[in-house]
């Protein structure tokens, strides 16, 4: 093989190395982005991690990409910094016993109001 053949290929390979590398790290940005939109920064007024510039939400998203580059799941993550800062951290109530009231009482209440709602028409 010439010369010129060899640095070609090389420089070749070192393209689509760079192109596969910058790849994963915007596939890991966009998941960053879409757990930490989910996340309340604990140090600012109900902002997400996405959106803050603290310390605390920096801290967090580093954590969030070093879990995507471990494997772990969305979930594994969420459960982790749950345990880690309690439930206030997420926006949206996690569905477990605790959370049962918060889940099912607007539904209970509406049955209860319209019941009631329903007698005072038939009774009058």
């Amino acid at each position: 093989m010439k010369k010129s053949n060899k640095i070609f290929f090389f420089i070749i390979f070192l393209l689509c190395s760079i192109f596969i590398f910058s790849k994963e790290t915007i596939g890991y940005e966009e998941d960053v982005k879409k757990i930490t939109s989910k996340l309340r920064c604990m140090t600012c007024q109900n902002q997400t991690i996405y959106d803050s510039d603290a310390d605390f939400s920096k801290d967090i998203k580093k954590i969030v990409k070093n879990k995507l580059q471990n494997n772990a799941t969305e979930k594994e993550i969420i459960d982790f910094l749950i345990k880690r800062y309690g439930e206030y951290i997420v926006f949206e109530p996690q569905k477990n016993k605790r959370n049962i009231f918060l889940w099912y009482f607007p539904f209970v209440f509406m049955a209860i109001s319209l019941a009631f709602f329903i007698f005072r028409i038939k009774k009058n």
